[in-house]
């Protein structure tokens, strides 16, 4: 069987390490990249088989960041965020997320 690997886009070290940390205990291999750029490094280097993207991101935010990556990639992608209003959850599963965890 084939490990799966998710990517956190996540710029919180103590959250990101945390999720990191409970997935590979799930026998999941796991990538964290503090902001969109290191996101696209560690992408175009490896495969990822789902995105755990945060939307409040330093330089180009999480909804940006999805928009994008839809253009070229069909990786499903999970918002993770603070938000919790409906309007907020509408918005951005639109922007293309697959899931969206508060």
């Amino acid at each position: 069987m084939m490990i799966k690997t998710i990517l956190i886009v996540e710029d919180d070290q103590e959250t990101g390490n945390l999720i990191a940390r409970y997935l590979r205990g799930h026998s999941f291999s796991v990538g964290l990249a503090p902001d969109g750029r290191e996101m696209d490094r560690y992408i175009a280097q490896n495969r990822v088989d789902l995105i755990v993207l945060d939307i409040m991101l330093p330089g180009e935010d999480g909804l940006s960041l999805c928009r994008r990556l839809r253009v070229t990639h069909s990786t499903p992608i999970i918002f993770l965020t603070a938000k919790s209003d409906d309007i907020d959850r509408i918005v951005d599963l639109e922007m293309g997320a697959d899931d969206y965890v508060t």
